[in-house]
């Protein structure tokens, strides 16, 4: 089966559109994978704007993850859910995007999205532009076919010498090919920003397991902010994750989040751990 908008493809359906200004659409996630985080769900919302952004410049470019200010995960979502998608653009040009969005299953709000910033590329260095092109009317009319996509497997973390309770360090091998870069892009392969952010949470998560022990089990993101891409990460990149908290064993202040290849700082985030809602 051909992966292109299947592998890393989070948006069934467009089902309100208004150019340059806002979006809604719709994602089933399949009821048979595994699991479906929700760095795959802020993905969607950030497709839903991709597609609105391409369509205000007539395909001229598509926008690249960058700045996003805040994201606040407010519920888990489990396979065999279905997203509602909403994105609110504040400009939109040949420059950039910058726009705010949301998901929600069943009228719940499941994760937010806050002033975003994602700067413009030239399409065609990425993707062919008459293939999304074609792609955003099918999703306008009828959508496209649901159940294509099969689940992530996310690369592994070998852990590194880090600081005992304070700082975590591993190593994250981005694979040289994989289902998704069919996605992500054709025509440029760059490993995916929500999923080194998902990394990044398993590292800070397994972090704060170590610091405070058995109280962290009920431990869950609650909010990242400061989030910065400052360039891509290319297919067979291996990346240095670190996780530090401010203060030994203390995960009340933001856990700080870097990535960095041969030394060189390529994202940085701050995240917010809190007790799951019960």
């Amino acid at each position: 089966m051909d992966d292109h908008f299947a592998a890393f493809s989070f948006v069934d359906r467009i089902t309100a559109f208004q150019a340059g200004v806002r979006a809604r659409g719709s994602f089933a996630v399949p009821p048979d994978i595994g699991a479906f985080p929700a760095c795959l769900v802020a993905e969607a919302v950030g497709q839903l704007a991709a597609w609105t952004a391409m369509e205000a410049i007539d395909f001229r470019g598509r926008p690249v993850a960058a700045l996003a200010t805040e994201t606040l995960f407010h519920r888990e979502v489990a396979p065999g859910s279905k997203l509602e998608l909403a994105v609110e653009v504040a400009s939109c040009d040949d420059e950039a995007i910058a726009y705010s969005g949301e998901a929600r299953v069943d009228g719940v709000r499941v994760i937010e999205l806050r002033d975003c910033l994602g700067p413009m590329l030239p399409v065609a260095d990425f993707d062919a532009p008459e293939a999304l092109r074609a792609r955003f009317g099918l999703l306008c009319a009828e959508g496209a076919p649901q159940g294509r996509f099969h689940g992530v497997i996310a690369p592994a973390l070998s852990m590194l010498e880090g600081e005992p309770g304070r700082v975590s360090r591993a190593s994250l091998d981005i694979p040289t090919s994989a289902p998704f870069f069919a996605d992500h892009f054709p025509r440029r392969p760059v490993f995916p920003a929500t999923l080194l952010l998902d990394s990044q949470i398993r590292l800070a998560l397994d972090l704060a397991r170590e610091a405070v022990g058995p109280a962290a089990g009920s431990l869950v993101p609650k909010r990242m902010s400061n989030v910065k891409m400052r360039s891509f990460i290319e297919p067979g990149a291996a990346v240095v994750l670190e996780a530090q908290l401010a203060a030994a064993n203390d995960v009340r202040a933001p856990v700080r989040l870097s990535a960095a290849i041969d030394g060189r700082t390529v994202a940085t985030a701050r995240l917010d751990l809190a007790p799951r809602d019960r």
